[in-house]
């Protein structure tokens, strides 16, 4: 037994390093065992062979420039993973590809005259070979490039059938436009007015766009998200939120000296009596035809021009002051029978709802300012029941819950029990329904860029719009285009693109100038990954039906609502449409927290980038690996120390020594066989607990260092201990082989064996073995810890209290002192109060 507590080792306080000493040869090792992966194909997956499946998957990156170490965790992490799995026996697919469309790319070719496909593929090429020489296993055969004409074709064939099932259709819409990208943007990509990509402020235009139908999948989409019970629940949070289902009321407002009523939605209709105006946006399409005999018309088209140089985002801002104009017009409460006026207002958006809102001001703050400011009725529908509000003049909305007053039959009532009634009672009249609305829009695809995947759609002036005919996708990018700065779309401008015969007529007609969205491309890849090489299909059903959902898909939470939430989309789509037998991509996710440096995000602009180039070629990669992995609980971001990763050198270099003289080990310590064998399976247990539990790698690791502490002090004299250590370090090779895969083969062969670590199997511990036969506790006098003691496990108290009292430390403490309480917390402490 250890009778003094080991010192674990850190990475945190190393020796100053210049040019470090090599303490093993890593350079030759790493190159000897990548060779030999690929060689013997250790993660080529038997797709045919889907018993003992496990789908490992990491979201493919995007070719934009080199790696750096934040982009590693990801990586190293996923393989880790993976390798782990390999050696649990099961049949691991870990493929990788490149999200290689978008904005960048075209952005560089604009800038350095450098065609996007050069730039992207040299970048492909870098990234490549530095995922190689991290060591990062991938079954690289099956690779998936989202810009190559075998990948696009497939993306085109599914907007095809999307258009084909009423889910792919074009409408005149109120965009986002980046006018430094020169391109629409979804309202997923618009960050705080800002353009995600290029932090520039977004504008608005009216244009002909392509939308994917993603709202009639928002209830499914919804409901299902509970079920994915291996899945962040930040992430499921996020998802549900950007959705936004409310439960509410359509309600039909009928406007004087007009048959067509005015429709507003409302989650409030308790408040109904109250409702003394009523707004509608200024992008609302009667509002032309409402001001059209107006004596307001012209005071409404002024206010309208204004309107217009107001972004989206400064109308919903807190700080833009809220505005209207009255339209001339009034509209009837379906409740009181009275005229109530009707105005637009900047701070009602058609995104919500229908566009027209019926207005509070007695119990909405928003409304109650804009009545207060153009001097409107502000009427108490609900009570406090604390303090009555009613005839008192409000200095603000009560917006809390309360009683029903002045709403007629409805009053006394509770506004909940309220909201019930007053709903049934405009279903029953037939002037209100009772639905749901949602926050999601549709999915605006359409980009004005060519650095992407064609849309696949021929304009005629006799047939309107036609699909491309399956048998002549992929609708080819053409390679001979000008970029100029102006940043229009090459392919506005190329005269023979656009050009092309109507597939039903055979008249001229003219092609769809617009490209896909990016993440359309990687809405499906998991897909395509299984098929990479099917020139015939964009995948093989029965094989996809076979591998997925994904066992386990590792990325960033900042994905949440644009790729996650897509990618659930086509899911659902391609299994309505028959073509394969799930709803949910992804059966576990774990989102993995940022790398950061001088606290923050690692980006060239802040120059507080690190190479793993540079560190690899000093340290090797499996101290990158081991340091990266060690940093910090996985799913946090975690703030690199370039001296952590001379810790991690020294701790492979102390694994390297140890084994290296094993067969001659000589230690002086107090470690027991008996010790060593228990810290052994008690280290396995859990190490595999860690990853099997949350991918605690950092645990997992000082798990291992700590058994590499214990080996240390362990006295080898007999054969028999020479043995067991020889079996420890066995195991201890094969724990750390996930994180330092090279070291852990080249010294998996040392120890005499012969195939590689990852066919060994992983190491399994017995619980007996596990449990300790002594326990050091600790004696306190009056909270005061004055000394510590080696008892067996699961003593009496009698027995403990002789022992502790016949230590020679706590003896003169107190003798001739009357003992008046003997405290025990089991296996951890005594105290005793004197």
């Amino acid at each position: 037994m250890i009778k003094r507590a080991l010192k674990p080792l850190t990475m945190t306080t190393p020796t100053p390093m210049n040019g470090p000493k090599k303490s093993y040869p890593f350079d030759a090792i790493e190159q000897k065992w990548q060779a030999n992966w690929k060689k013997t194909g250790l993660f080529h997956a038997d797709l045919e062979n889907a018993q003992k499946k496990y789908y490992c998957l990491v979201m493919f990156p995007y070719p934009s420039a080199a790696l750096h170490v934040g982009h590693g965790r990801n990586y190293i992490l996923g393989d880790a993973v993976a390798r782990y799995q390999v050696m649990r026996g099961l049949n691991v697919f870990s493929p990788i590809g490149f999200d290689a469309f978008g904005l960048p790319a075209e952005n560089a070719a604009i800038k350095n005259g450098i065609h996007p496909k050069v730039s992207t593929f040299k970048n492909i090429e870098q990234m490549r070979k530095q995922l190689n020489s991290w060591g990062v296993g991938y079954d690289w055969e099956r690779e998936a490039i989202s810009c190559t004409e075998e990948y696009y074709k497939w993306t085109q064939w599914l907007f095809i059938q999307f258009y084909n099932k009423g889910l792919a259709y074009r409408k005149k819409a109120n965009v986002n436009w980046c006018p430094s990208c020169q391109t629409v943007l979804a309202n997923e990509q618009v960050v705080n007015g800002k353009c995600e990509r290029c932090d520039s402020g977004v504008d608005e235009r009216d244009l002909e766009q392509w939308f994917f139908k993603i709202t009639e999948y928002a209830d499914r989409l919804l409901q299902d998200i509970d079920k994915l019970e291996h899945w962040p629940e930040r992430v499921k949070t996020m998802q549900k939120n950007w959705i936004g289902k409310s439960e509410g009321v359509e309600i039909d407002f009928e406007i004087v000296d007009d048959k067509t009523p005015l429709r507003c939605y409302t989650t409030r209709c308790d408040t109904l009596f109250g409702s003394t105006f009523m707004v509608m946006a200024p992008e609302h399409p009667r509002v032309a035809e409402l001001i059209a005999s107006s004596s307001e018309k012209s005071k409404v088209n002024a206010f309208l021009t204004k309107v217009k140089k107001q972004t989206r985002f400064d109308r919903l801002s807190e700080a833009v002051e809220k505005e209207g104009v009255f339209t001339g017009r009034y509209v009837m409460n379906p409740m009181t029978g009275k005229q109530i006026p009707l105005w637009i207002a900047n701070y009602v958006l058609m995104d919500y709802g229908t566009g027209a809102v019926m207005c509070v001001p007695a119990h909405d703050q928003r409304d109650f300012e804009f009545a207060k400011k153009y001097q409107l009725p502000i009427q108490l529908v609900i009570d406090s029941p604390q303090k009555s509000l009613n005839n008192t003049e409000l200095e603000a909305a009560y917006t809390e819950a309360g009683t029903m007053v002045n709403s007629g039959d409805f009053n006394g009532l509770s506004n909940q029990q309220a909201m019930e009634k007053i709903g049934a009672y405009l279903e029953s009249k037939k002037i209100g329904k009772i639905t749901s609305h949602f926050r999601l829009k549709d999915w605006l695809i359409s980009r004005q860029r060519y650095w992407g995947a064609p849309i696949p759609m021929i304009y005629c002036d006799a047939c309107g719009i036609v699909p491309v005919p399956e048998k002549d996708l992929p609708v080819k990018l053409p390679e001979d285009v000008q970029f100029k700065p102006t940043g229009v779309s090459p392919l506005a401008e190329h005269a023979s693109f656009k050009k092309v015969d109507c597939p039903k007529c055979q008249k001229p007609g003219r092609r769809e100038i617009d490209t896909m969205d990016t993440f359309v491309d990687s809405s499906w890849y998991y897909l395509r990954y299984l098929s990479s090489k099917d020139a015939t299909r964009a995948f093989d059903s029965k094989v996809v039906n076979q591998w997925l959902p994904v066992d386990q898909y590792i990325g960033g939470v900042e994905h949440a609502i644009l790729h996650l939430l897509y990618s659930r989309f086509f899911t659902k789509v391609l299994f309505d449409l028959k073509l394969i037998q799930f709803e949910e991509p992804f059966k576990r996710l774990f989102t993995q927290g940022m790398i950061v440096k001088d606290g923050a995000k690692m980006s060239k602009s802040k120059g507080n980038v690190v190479s793993p180039d540079e560190l690899i070629a000093q340290y090797g990669a499996d101290t990158v690996r081991l340091y990266t992995l060690f940093i910090g609980p996985p799913e946090k971001d975690a703030e690199w120390n370039d001296k952590g990763v001379e810790g991690a050198y020294r701790f492979l270099g102390r694994l390297w020594r140890f084994i290296e003289g094993i067969d001659a080990w000589k230690a002086e310590g107090q470690v027991t066989a008996k010790d060593i064998d228990r810290k052994r399976h008690e280290t396995i247990h859990k190490v595999t607990t860690d990853m099997e539990q949350g991918f605690r790698f950092n645990t997992a690791i000082s798990r291992c260092m700590e058994l590499l502490n214990e080996i240390y002090l362990f006295s080898v004299k007999t054969e028999e201990e020479k043995k067991l250590l020889k079996d420890v370090a066995q195991d201890l090779v094969r724990l750390l082989a996930p994180f330092v895969p090279h070291l852990a083969e080249e010294l998996w062969q040392k120890l005499g064996q012969k195939d590689s670590v990852f066919q060994s199997g992983w190491p399994i511990y017995d619980p007996k073995k596990c449990q300790q036969d002594e326990v050091e506790i600790a004696v306190q006098i009056l909270g005061k810890v004055r000394s510590r003691i080696t008892v067996p496990v699961g003593c009496e108290e009698s027995a403990l209290k002789e022992v502790v009292l016949a230590d020679h430390k706590i003896q003169p403490l107190v003798a001739g002192k009357k003992i008046r309480k003997f405290i025990v917390v089991p296996g951890k402490l005594v105290n005793i109060v004197v």
